[in-house]
């Protein structure tokens, strides 16, 4: 049986990215093995009944340290070594990067990699950013040289490779539509109109996020509409361009701001609310919480940024707005207040958009036939 090595970063990612291509690869006759992080042992064990052999390795999605990335890339060498896959697929920085290197010990297998987005490197202009775009460009370049098809997921990020000289004409490059969304596992949901208006921003706790901004606009709002809620839902991360603790505890003891932590499912959380908010500059491939709040029916608003502004048909299924701008954000989350049969019409235009362009499986589709994989049986 014919074996594919899917690599990531996060753990969590392999069942909720990247399941749905998964199964559709075990379905086909493909033997799966998944490596990332360490897991928690009920990560592992829906793993295993999705029938994928797991193998941690000790990445750190958020460092860079020399000393522990090689720790990383030897287990990472070692284990392709014993399991022999014909075929790798990487997806974020480090197993995209560390793939590369151990390639040279495996010649037939061959190595398709998924940029999920440029993130915290090439999101600003500070001299330690600077300084890792620089670092990574090169280690791009030697990746990239190594692998069957590079995989984008929005149209701006393989305009910057080439510019970067990251890419060039010799590579395969294919562009998909994020990393799709299953829509009946995120089911429509038609919002009833409430008296009070709730938005909701899904993310890792950064400033890159658009975390400051969506507070700032919300402040300007309740203002005026003291009946708005603002949710938050997402881990807080010590990493670099956190939001500070005390800033993120200001505006939670607000009665409009409620910082919900980290939750499992947010399905529940994007039921409740009426408009999905995301005013990120971080750098994003596709952002998934876009897509499955577009799936159970939710205008956006977001911003008019690389990965960001593929969501949004503006006007249609929501508002762009410029980044770092929380004046244009709370004009734009304004006009749900104001007219409320917004949510429901724009809404339903996300779940179309949803079904038309982001469905899962058909990303997956094209994923498969880009690596040359057996496909008579996808759907």
């Amino acid at each position: 049986m014919p074996k594919i090595m899917i690599i990531g970063g996060v753990p969590g990612s392999l069942i909720r990215f990247r399941g749905d291509l998964i199964r559709q690869w075990i379905n086909l006759g493909y033997e799966v093995v998944a490596v990332s992080a360490p897991a928690p042992e009920v990560l592992e064990k829906e793993l295993s009944v999705l029938g994928v052999t797991f193998k941690p390795i000790p990445l750190k999605r958020d460092q860079l340290n020399p000393f522990k990335d090689l720790i990383a890339i030897l287990k990472l060498c070692k284990l392709i070594r014993m399991e022999k896959p014909e075929y790798i697929f990487a997806y974020t920085v480090k197993p995209v990067i560390f793939s590369a290197f151990c390639l040279n010990l495996l010649t037939n297998c061959k190595l398709y990699v998924m940029i999920t987005g440029l993130g915290y490197a090439f999101s600003g202009k500070t001299i330690k950013q600077s300084l890792v775009k620089g670092l990574l460009t090169i280690l791009y370049r030697y990746a990239l040289k190594k692998s069957e098809v590079v995989f984008f997921q929005n149209k701006d990020d393989p305009v910057i490779f080439h510019d970067l000289k990251i890419i060039t004409p010799k590579n395969k490059v294919v562009r998909v539509n994020g990393s799709g969304v299953n829509i009946d596992h995120y089911y429509y949901s038609e919002k009833s109109i409430d008296e009070n208006t709730t938005f909701l921003l899904i993310c890792r706790i950064l400033k890159s996020k658009g975390v400051v901004e969506y507070f700032k606009a919300a402040e300007m709002i309740y203002s005026n509409h003291a009946g708005a809620v603002f949710n938050l839902v997402g881990p807080y991360h010590e990493s670099p361009g956190k939001v500070e603790r005390s800033e993120l505890e200001k505006y939670s003891e607000e009665d409009y701001i409620n910082y919900l932590g980290p939750v499992k499912d947010v399905r529940p959380y994007i039921e409740r609310c009426a408009v999905y908010v995301l005013p990120s500059y971080y750098g994003e491939g596709t952002p998934r919480s876009i897509l499955e709040a577009m799936s159970m029916g939710r205008p956006i608003i977001t911003t008019d940024a690389p990965g960001c502004r593929e969501t949004v048909e503006d006007g249609v299924n929501g508002f762009l707005v410029p980044v770092r701008n929380s004046e244009a954000l709370a004009e734009a989350m304004e006009r749900f207040i104001l007219d409320p049969d917004l949510t429901r019409k724009m809404g339903k235009e996300s779940r179309r958009i949803a079904e038309e362009k982001y469905d899962v499986h058909k990303v997956n589709k094209v994923i498969i036939e880009a690596m040359g994989l057996a496909c008579d049986e996808v759907t």
